[in-house]
């Protein structure tokens, strides 16, 4: 398959998604993080600065789990996490 544009076309790979995700999963020691129901909870409990429901349980893991998210996104700043921006 040559250039797979995904959905709303804001990225070309040259791969498929599951090549791409995989390979750059093992190049930089990344690893899945399950959502659980800590996550939930912990969700249930934040602030509304961030209205994205994706970007709300992300958020939600990262206090949780005490882990650095990395974004542009200027709404997670507003969170007690820390943000690579």
């Amino acid at each position: 398959m040559p250039f797979t544009s995904i959905n709303i076309g804001k990225l070309s790979l040259s791969m498929s998604v599951e090549q791409f995700v995989t390979t750059h999963c093992v190049l930089n020691n990344i690893q899945s993080l399950p959502i659980l129901e800590e996550h939930i909870w912990t969700l249930a409990h934040l602030p509304l600065h961030h209205r994205d429901p994706f970007d709300r349980l992300l958020i939600a893991q990262a206090v949780h789990e005490n882990l650095t998210l990395v974004t542009v996104d200027p709404l997670f700043t507003q969170y007690i996490i820390n943000v690579i921006n």
